[in-house]
């Protein structure tokens, strides 16, 4: 006969509500993510793609993407020490992570964020 969830936690005790609590911290974690591009450039607008594509899928409604062109504002770039564009720029959580190219690997960008991809393995 199954048991029911509350008989399942009572079981397993405080640490059973210490994994459900950290778990539903991760999946409502905000990501503040910024790409830096240079200008609307073939590289650039395949890497707006393929984050915008990414960050539906995997984060949606639990980010935040700030696109910044380095011609347009090379003081956030300056601040943030870009030196290639286009580069992802993982501000939260932390750690802080940076990721250059085109960001055309799925599975690459999850691991650097920290993301586990929907529906296992990408």
């Amino acid at each position: 006969m199954p048991r029911s969830k509350k008989n399942i936690r009572e079981t397993l005790g405080p640490g059973a509500r210490a994994f459900e609590r950290a778990l539903a911290d991760t999946l409502s974690e905000r990501f503040v993510l910024r790409l830096y591009v240079s200008g609307m450039t073939p590289r650039s607008s395949r890497a707006i793609h393929n984050i915008q594509q990414l960050c539906e899928e995997h984060l949606a409604g639990r980010y935040e993407l700030q696109i910044i062109d380095i011609y347009q504002q090379p003081e956030l770039a300056k601040g943030d020490q870009i030196i290639a564009a286009p580069t992802l720029v993982k501000k939260l959580p932390l750690p802080l992570r940076q990721l250059v190219g085109e960001l055309s690997d799925p599975g690459r960008i999850l691991l650097v964020l920290g993301v586990e991809p929907k529906g296992g393995s990408q």
